[in-house]
This record gives C-alpha cells, structure tokens and sequence, in this order.
C-alpha cells in the first residue's frame, strides 16, 4: 500500500506511538502540523507545500496520533496534552533540538501549546487559520467536526473549507469520503469532538498570558472568508504575540496553503529564511 498511496511514507515511534511521518530537503527543520479534517493526513494538508519547503528546509510533516496512517491506540485520551507530548516525541524521535514549527487549523493549537509548554525547542512560529485561543464556535466548525460519513456531507464541508469553487468537486468529494471510512479512521475522528462542541474549541486554547509572554516570532496567516475558523482567532494571536505579523488573504477560505499554495510557500519560506 505504501508504493501506491503519497500519504503514507516513513515510520517511526514517537512517544510510545507508532507514527507515519514525511521528512523531505536538508536544512534547517520545520514541522508541519496539519488540521482537524475528517479523513485528513499529513499528506492531504501540506501535498502542495512540502516541495516548495523542502528545497530550503528539512520539513517534517507528520500525522498526529488519531489521524492519518499514524497508530490510533486503544482506548487513547485525545487531547492537547496528548497531541503536544506526541509532537515532542517526533521531534526526540528524529534528534532535532529545535524547529520552526507550521500549524495549520487544530494543528495551530498545538503549534501554540508547544511553544508555550516548551519555548527551547521551538525556533520561529507560523499559524493558518489556527485555533488556540477562545472564540465562539464557527456553524462550520461544528459541521466538520460533526461530520458523519457520507459522500453529500463531505462535499457539504468541501463547500465550507474553500472559497474557490473550482476546488470543489465531486471527484474530490469521493476522494475526501473514502479517506474518511478507512479502517479506524471515523472511529478515532468521533472519539474526538463529541458534541457540544464548545468546550473542545476551550480546551484547544493556551492561556492569554502564555501567549503575551511568548518571545517567538511569529507569522499568522488567515483566510479572511474562512468559514471554519473565524478571522478573529489571528487577530488575537497578532494583539497577544508581541513579534508577529499578520497576513490575510482576500478570496481564500480555511486552506490558504491549497487556494493560495504557491504564496503561501512563498510567505512562510522567506519568514523562516529572515
């Protein structure tokens, strides 16, 4: 399977779990942390980024526990304890003391809670339409992380996640779907955000005055018609990190590294070359 599937690629134990993970270029390291999608992967996140990275960086791109190809423990606590110690446990895994670290969505939350909880190993910070502080539950969110499979509901979300529409189809609709009933997956996913869904949106965020204390430059970057995570998540991350930049891209909703992926390389490679 993994000769014929992107999305699976190397192997190796990160904190106890067994962990698919990409590693492409040489360099200086990033790692990607990828969002919350039902189905989502590594792969599926960051397919157009990792080539535009990886010719200046080392970039690391794995699926979180729960997600992807990565083991989905038994009875595994899911959380932002688990997902930040997993996080860890790739970059131990791997020998790297210190990464710039991309989190895109839900992986923004552990972007976060990672710089916050372990400032040393993190270099610089990018955040995509990142969750990690409070806000009010998006309808959108809701609907992703309510998703029950079906091939109308997913190209509901389709709908939701892109401001392009020629992005949204039904042959994307039935490749989403099938990534989202493979074995484990749908399982791992509603163990996850059970309603109500608020108090994950809670649980997901790092304290305000974590964050102000934060001495990491950070670039934030939004989807200004995002219909999953509200615009306002980046502008609170921008007031509460001191060294930070905000860029928000008109036309583009929750997948500025896929509606605007050659930009989006483009933004993040030269904050991390600065």
């Amino acid at each position: 399977m993994a000769l014929t599937n992107p999305e699976i690629a190397e192997g190796l134990v990160a904190g106890g779990i067994r962990t698919n993970y990409h590693d492409r270029g040489e360099g200086s390291p990033v790692l990607l942390i990828h969002g919350s999608g039902p189905g989502v992967s590594a792969w599926a996140n960051w397919r157009l980024v990792l080539p535009e990275l990886s010719q200046q960086h080392r970039v690391i791109a794995p699926d979180m526990v729960g997600f992807g190809f990565t083991e989905r423990p038994e009875n595994f606590t899911y959380g932002l304890d688990a997902w930040v110690k997993h996080a860890v446990g790739v970059l131990d895994a791997l020998k790297i003391d210190q990464a710039d670290v991309v989190g895109n969505s839900f992986g923004g939350a552990i972007a976060l809670a990672l710089a916050v909880r372990h400032p040393e190993r993190v270099r610089r910070l990018v955040f995509m339409g990142a969750v990690g502080v409070p806000f009010e539950l998006t309808p959108g969110l809701d609907t992703a992380w309510g998703y029950e499979p079906s091939i109308a509901a997913m190209r509901g979300l389709l709908d939701l996640f892109a401001w392009d529409r020629s992005l949204v189809n039904d042959e994307l609709a039935q490749l989403r779907y099938q990534a989202s009933i493979r074995p484990g997956f749908q399982e791992s996913f509603a163990a996850m955000f059970p309603a109500p869904r608020q108090r994950w949106v809670d649980a997901l965020a790092s304290r305000e005055a974590d964050v102000r204390a934060l001495k990491h430059e950070a670039l934030i970057i939004h989807g200004r018609d995002d219909k999953i995570i509200p615009l306002e998540t980046s502008l609170t991350l921008h007031q509460w990190i001191d060294r930070s930049q905000l860029h928000v891209f008109g036309r583009c909703g929750h997948w500025v590294q896929i509606e605007h992926a050659r930009d989006f390389s483009r933004l993040v490679g030269d904050f991390l070359a600065g």
